[in-house]
């Protein structure tokens, strides 16, 4: 069985990380010292994954937690699942056979106006495209639109299988910075009034408004597409779906990559009061200049 090793740094891939952590124990029916206390038996089906088991049937994230200030890790530890975690160690030459994934937050002055910010960025870029095999890039100025205009938050913060994926997804080693989209998106107030529905979800992942990456995928072409859905739904609707995709907007997509989207479902239905969910990553090809207006996807 595959096992991934999580590695997060610094405060803010900590703080998602340590939400990361709660949301992934919550779905698993892992407590937060660690303990099972599941209904389902496809949540222990896997569980290996993301766990190590300890003495006394005990889950123990198989995670690396780094930062140079204390406090952050102070906080983590005070958190509602800083039990669940012990010290380890990651060395990547070790594992001649891994696949090195990164979610990068790119940050900005809307969420903050940290002087070294954009230095940081800027040097980090090097080190991913060198040495990192796909990387799942979070703009910050995206997810402070989805925020304010999506959720109606009125002040957002900070804290709101890989193998396969990879190979389908990177035609080249040095192109595998993904754009990601998530749905449903939706206001609490709008909630009871959206339908949840596979076609919605399937309209609502391509929407440039759900896309956390302050980039519009209309001005360009998709090298390629992955499409995973979480929860209890039909396999054909899935796929009668991305076909109606392909079929539609072919033009979005380059012809040079045959079979270049995929989707897969997880059985397991997302938590946080979800029925279904659907998270999209693809990286992209500019082709388009920035005047140049593109019609809108799905419509």
């Amino acid at each position: 069985m595959r096992e991934i090793v999580h590695i997060q740094g610094g405060q803010c891939g900590n703080q998602i990380g340590a939400k990361f952590w709660e949301v992934i124990s919550d779905e698993h029916g892992v407590d937060p010292t660690g303990t099972y206390h599941g209904d389902s038996d496809l949540q222990l089906e896997r569980i290996n994954v993301y766990y190590n088991e300890a003495t006394g049937g005990r889950y123990v994230p198989r995670a690396i937690l780094m930062d140079l200030e204390p406090g952050t890790m102070d906080s983590v530890r005070a958190g509602p699942f800083g039990q669940l975690f012990r010290p380890d160690n990651f060395i990547r030459e070790e594992y001649p056979d891994r696949v090195m994934s990164t979610y990068s937050v790119i940050p900005s002055p809307k969420v903050s106006d940290t002087v070294v910010e954009p230095y940081n960025a800027t040097l980090s870029v090097h080190q991913l495209v060198e040495n990192s095999d796909q990387c799942f890039t979070l703009d910050n100025e995206a997810l402070y639109d989805i925020c304010f205009r999506t959720l109606k938050l009125t002040t957002p913060t900070s804290t709101a299988t890989s193998r396969k994926l990879a190979v389908n997804m990177v035609p080249f080693p040095r192109l595998h910075f993904f754009m990601v989209g998530f749905a449903p998106l939706t206001s609490r107030g709008s909630q009871q009034y959206r339908a949840l529905t596979v076609p919605e979800l399937t309209q609502q992942q391509f929407d440039a408004k759900n896309m956390m990456c302050a980039a519009d995928p209309r001005h360009g072409r998709y090298l390629t597409c992955s499409c995973l859905f979480s929860g209890r739904m039909s396999t054909k609707e899935v796929d009668e779906q991305m076909l109606n995709v392909i079929n539609k907007n072919s033009s979005y997509f380059v012809e040079w990559i045959p079979n270049n989207v995929k989707s897969a479902i997880c059985d397991i239905p997302p938590k946080r009061r979800l029925k279904m969910s659907t998270t999209t990553r693809r990286p992209e090809e500019g082709e388009f200049d920035e005047d140049e207006e593109g019609d809108d996807m799905m419509g």
